[in-house]
């Protein structure tokens, strides 16, 4: 495609989150399109790193603080030397980036906002980034939602939406899940607290009292912090210990999908999550909150339960549906399989990520 164009995907680290597997895929992509590919984890590293191609080059810088000079200028010395002309820089990746800009003002800089709530920042955090926005050259934006605040809030020029794309990279089979087949819930979500994990237990414990040979697994980073024991509390206050799992990180999700029966996401707010369409490519049904681009990627109905956030007894309702009824579940996880084929393409983001690069 273009050798000579060098593009680096900035992240804070490589866990496995929404954001960080969609700078890996995207890195891929790049590199299979014959672009020289490269991504740099400032802070952490990660278990994601695993997934690269081994044709995409890798940068770690272990960043301790916001602006630390000496990151800032081994991250210069590296585009140079290897001819990168392009920084995408994903969530908050972004001030890192503007401190580059200083040092190497010929450098583009594309901004993507994985991040749904920034619709509502408001005082200092909103003018500072108000203010750093002046110098991308561009803003990738997950959802409408955050397109529409780029351009009337942050009066961005070039600012465009441009939907996620799921893949599969790990060939791995490890994780084995508990429960019996067919009748397993899986959420893909780090334990945090946006993604509202509580709500889906109060729906699983309704339901859980006429169904209880079906199962809840959570996939995900678990940091172990308050949130986390409000999790673990409520398990076990409601002795929902030989129903619900938690497994941590995990890489091999196809094979995990595989053994699911409903994918779920019950967050509070959401830009366009990847597990969303993971769920798709795996053709599994869907029961997922009304927040971000989510209603837009599930036809309620159709291809999928599309509910109210915060709203665990039409969550609950919406599980007992698909529960009663195996038809439904098979006919609308083929339709939210043909959909997310149909519309979240690798081919289609990567042209038009191409085309925001070199215009």
């Amino acid at each position: 495609m273009n050798k000579e164009l060098g593009v680096i995907q900035v992240i804070d680290s490589l866990d496995a989150g929404g954001a960080e597997v969609l700078a890996v895929n995207i890195a891929n992509a790049l590199c299979e399109e014959g672009i020289n590919s490269h991504i740099c984890a400032t802070r952490k590293e990660g278990i994601l790193k695993s997934n690269l191609n081994e044709n995409v080059s890798f940068l770690f810088l272990n960043r301790k603080k916001s602006i630390e000079l000496s990151s800032i200028l081994r991250f210069k010395k590296y585009l140079k030397n290897n001819n990168i002309s392009i920084i995408h820089a994903h969530t908050t990746s972004s001030f890192f980036a503007f401190c580059i800009k200083f040092l190497y003002p010929n450098v583009k800089i594309i901004w993507h906002n994985h991040t749904g709530s920034y619709v509502n920042l408001s005082g200092f955090k909103f003018y500072v980034i108000k203010f750093v926005s002046f110098f991308f050259d561009g803003i990738i934006n997950v959802n409408d939602e955050l397109n529409t605040w780029s351009i009337k809030k942050l009066k961005h020029k070039v600012s465009i939406k441009l939907d996620n794309f799921p893949q599969f990279i790990n060939k791995n089979k490890r994780t084995k899940l508990y429960g019996k087949n067919n009748k397993r819930i899986v959420i893909l979500a780090s334990l945090k607290e946006v993604k509202n994990h509580l709500n889906l237990l109060e729906s699983f414990k309704k339901i859980h009292v006429k169904y209880s040979d079906w199962t809840l697994h959570f996939i995900g980073k678990d940091f172990n912090d308050n949130y986390s024991k409000k999790i673990k509390q409520f398990i076990l206050e409601n002795k929902l210990d030989k129903s619900v799992f938690l497994y941590g990180i995990c890489l091999d999700i196809e094979f995990i999908l595989k053994q699911a029966t409903i994918g779920v996401l019950s967050s509070k707010s959401e830009g366009l999550p990847v597990s969303l369409l993971e769920y798709g490519l795996a053709k599994l049904p869907v029961v997922v909150t009304d927040v971000g681009e989510c209603s837009k990627v599930v036809e309620n109905g159709q291809s999928g339960l599309v509910v109210e956030k915060e709203n665990s007894i039409a969550f609950a309702t919406a599980l007992e549906m698909y529960i009663s009824d195996k038809d439904k579940r098979e006919s609308f996880g083929e339709m939210h399989y043909k959909n997310v084929q149909k519309k979240y393409s690798q081919e289609h983001f990567i042209s038009q990520l191409i085309k925001l690069y070199t215009s």
